[in-house]
């Protein structure tokens, strides 16, 4: 089994974390007892985290077969975006602000508003083999994905649109330019986590390096050296008072490890 160093204070989004020696999944073998890692953007790692995986290069590729796009799991976004400009392929331009890459973001059905990876899925490759669409559950920000993904098949249909392109950079406009993990929380139904956290005091309180942005609440950032800890200790501040504030449950978007 190879194996490769990762520096997660450098590695994920939010710069914490320790270096790891991460078990590389090549030639659909996985690991077993591991956790798989993508590009770390949406992961809050421990000083002590679990075993860990990642996939190698082998699965970062795009095809387009006839209607179809077929796209490794290790592919970031931003690389099939700049693909479907250059072969004028509709319906993702959204991924241009979502960080990350394919396999995590059909593993939490990522997206911005109605606009979700899982709307033009035709299906996806794992351990099992083959999956449709229809054999998978998926929700706002979840899915029943429970193993690594390899490889998954989207529709294609001409016609990118630079107009959407734009839209979607200013859905994103109000975001804080600090290191972060994206949004902290998943926004509960018929109301938004920022708008909680703000509500019960907590907009750009600080704990060390760590704090809720002043620009967008529902962010955790970073400003340089923050810990697991401190951002921990704000994790469970905001779900504490919105909890006793208003008796909703905010389930975290980031992921502990």
């Amino acid at each position: 089994m190879n194996t490769k160093s990762i520096d997660f204070s450098r590695f994920s989004s939010i710069r914490i974390g320790p270096v790891v020696e991460v078990a590389l999944i090549e030639e659909d073998v996985v690991p077993l007892e591991r956790i798989i890692v993508g590009s770390a953007n949406n992961l809050l790692v421990s000083p002590n985290p679990p075993p860990l995986m990642i996939l190698s290069k082998q699965y970062d590729f795009i095809h387009l077969e006839g209607n179809q796009l077929r796209i490794g799991a290790a592919t970031l976004g931003g690389k099939v975006v700049s693909f479907c400009k250059k072969n004028d392929i509709a319906h993702f331009e959204y991924l241009s602000k979502l960080p990350g890459t394919i396999g995590g973001m059909l593993k939490m059905n990522a997206g911005l508003k109605e606009y979700e990876i899982f709307n033009h899925l035709i299906a996806l490759r794992t351990p099992r083999g083959w999956m449709t669409k229809a054999q998978l559950t998926y929700g706002y920000r979840t899915t029943s994905i429970n193993e690594v993904v390899f490889e998954a098949i989207f529709s294609a249909e001409r016609g990118f649109s630079t107009e959407q392109l734009a839209l979607f950079g200013a859905m994103r406009s109000n975001q804080p330019t600090q290191s972060s993990a994206g949004s902290c929380f998943k926004n509960p139904v018929g109301d938004y986590a920022g708008r909680l956290i703000e509500a019960v005091g907590l907009k750009g309180l600080r704990r060390g390096a760590m704090a809720f942005s002043d620009v967008h609440a529902n962010f955790l950032v970073n400003y340089g050296g923050g810990s697991y800890e401190d951002a921990l200790f704000l994790i469970h501040e905001a779900q504490t008072k919105v909890l006793d504030s208003f008796g909703i449950p905010l389930q975290c978007e980031i992921v502990l490890l």
